[in-house]
């Protein structure tokens, strides 16, 4: 029998698009409802008090509207602060996003690993609590910059993004005081993935990246395994608030299945 009931993923802005893009590969029989906040961007220089009354009001009122067989909260700010209490509030599985400490941790032979974020996202005692956990032997350094979401946004809309800016970003996490022993980054902001290119090429050396868009896509299919799917799968891309869609960020819309764009 065939289940209508969509896969919805929820973010600040384009950045849950890396995650969306991973999920899709694996879930293609999947229908999908993407939201982003644009309303309330940008979340990693908004306080936690902000984000934590946002975010699950208006993650229940996507629900009671949507329907969803699931929720994917594709942001890692709104993830570190608002999870629990989206969790709490809606009858239905919600997947989080958090940095991929781990994975990182596993994968670093120098033992430094640096972690980009949102500042919202890199001052959480949740990234304390996973560096504890899972990376004990390795120095953590870290670095916030709200500037890199607005780059990545502006990348997936097609404008031109300066070098410049990419350098910096990594020159206020390389440049730290064991920097250049770091051989392994998280991008722990969704946005950040959407620009890896970028950043490879603003290092000035070889680092190898992680972000959590794959662990996540795993976890979902792990959730929805054995479910009924929809006959026709749809996508939709909806936003808070109203915006001009250029054909750039249409057409990337288009090409991860969001064909429908609405404002909610």
């Amino acid at each position: 029998m065939a289940d209508d009931r969509p896969i919805l993923m929820f973010d600040s802005g384009v950045g849950g698009l890396s995650v969306l893009g991973p999920t899709r590969a694996l879930l293609p029989q999947a229908s999908y409802v993407y939201v982003a906040d644009n309303g309330g961007f940008p979340y990693g220089i908004r306080s936690e008090a902000e984000i934590a009354a946002r975010v699950p009001a208006l993650l229940g009122r996507l629900v009671e509207r949507y329907r969803p067989r699931l929720v994917v909260i594709a942001c890692n700010t709104a993830s570190t602060i608002a999870l629990a209490a989206v969790r709490s509030a809606l009858d239905l599985p919600v997947v989080g996003t958090v940095p991929a400490i781990k994975p990182a941790a596993e994968q670093s032979t120098s033992r430094a690993i640096g972690v980009l974020g949102t500042d919202a996202t890199v001052r959480q005692p949740y990234v304390d609590d996973l560096s504890a956990r899972f990376a004990t032997d390795c120095a953590v350094l870290r670095h916030g910059s709200a500037r890199l979401v607005e780059l990545a946004e502006a990348r997936l809309r097609g404008q031109p993004t300066d070098p410049a800016d990419y350098r910096a970003v990594m020159a206020g996490l390389l440049g730290q005081p064991g920097g250049d022993r770091i051989d392994t980054v998280v991008l722990a902001c969704t946005h950040f993935p959407l620009v890896a290119e970028e950043l490879a090429a603003a290092a000035g050396r070889p680092l190898r990246f992680v972000d959590g868009g794959p662990g996540i896509a795993r976890r979902v299919a792990h959730l929805t395994q054995d479910q009924d799917w929809p006959a026709a799968p749809t996508g939709e891309a909806i936003f808070t608030a109203p915006l001009e869609v250029g054909a750039p960020l249409r057409a990337a819309l288009a090409e991860r299945g969001l064909g429908r764009i609405a404002i909610l």
